[in-house]
Parts: structure tokens; C-alpha cells; sequence
């Protein structure tokens, strides 16, 4: 038995609004100590120091300012299964954006302005306590599609 479908929902929406706060050490509590990871590019990831180390360069700005907007959301309570379509949005015009890579920094506020967007889709797997046991990232592209922030 899985968690209810509002309780998957609920979790979800934690999930996101602790990327957005940013608070790694928030979003890693939503992981189970066995998870595994998929990347939208890169090789499987597997427990908590593999995931965390992936994350911790966007928690220190090395891609701007990072938030996540959820489109829709799909939650499978039968399953323990959830689905989110997003748009990631980067700014580099405030504080975070000093603190990114440079190359990727200039490329922003030349190309795009200082603020660029891409979009993907995240499948969840959760145990029956609630905790993500999987994370795959998905992307019909090898980089992000970027474009302009609205």
C-alpha cells in the first residue's frame, strides 16, 4: 500500500518548493537512503552522496537562479508513481547570477537577456512511507532547448 494520492501530491509540491527555496538539505529528506536518479543526461545515480553531489551545483548558483514551475502533475496512488511537466527557469541578472559559471553567465545575458528557460518532465517512484525511491529526469534533446525567460 502507497501513500494516498493527495499525500503524493502534497509531497510533490514540498519536493519542488524545496528546489525553489533552494534547500538541498530539504530536498535530499524526500529521498530514500537506496533511491536512484536519472539525470535529463548523464549515467543512473544511485544514493543519497551520488543525488546530492549532482545537485549541489545548482544549490550554489553555478547556473544562476534556479526555479521550477510546475505545468501538470499525475499522480498514480495505486502505483506510488508520479508525474510533473515544468519549465526550469534561470536568471542570472540578480546575486545567483555572479556566482554561475562565467561562460554560461555571458551566454545568458548576451543570447537571452540574463534569464532563459527549458522545459521537461520528472517520473517519481515512491516506497510506501512516502520517500522517492526514483527520480527520472526526461528531455527530447541532448542539451536544453533554451529560450528566453518570459
Amino acid at each position: 500500500m502507497t501513500a494516498s494520492g493527495t499525500d503524493l501530491s502534497r509531497t510533490i509540491d514540498a519536493f519542488v518548493a524545496s528546489f525553489n527555496d533552494p534547500d538541498l538539505d530539504r530536498v535530499m529528506s524526500f529521498f530514500a537512503a537506496d533511491a536512484r536518479y536519472l539525470p535529463g543526461r548523464g549515467p543512473e545515480l544511485r544514493g543519497l552522496p551520488a543525488i546530492r553531489a549532482s545537485f549541489a551545483p545548482q544549490f550554489a548558483g553555478r547556473f544562476g537562479a534556479m526555479t521550477f514551475d510546475v505545468y501538470d502533475q499525475v499522480i498514480d496512488e495505486s502505483r506510488g508513481r508520479a508525474t510533473i511537466r515544468w519549465a526550469c527557469r534561470l536568471d542570472f541578472t540578480g546575486a545567483h547570477g555572479r556566482r554561475a559559471i562565467p561562460p554560461l553567465r555571458w551566454f545568458a545575458r548576451l543570447r537571452y537577456g540574463g534569464r532563459m528557460q527549458w522545459h521537461g518532465l520528472d517520473v517519481f517512484h515512491f516506497d510506501s512511507a512516502g520517500k522517492i525511491t526514483g527520480k527520472f529526469t526526461y528531455a527530447t534533446f541532448r542539451l536544453p532547448l533554451w529560450e528566453r525567460a518570459r
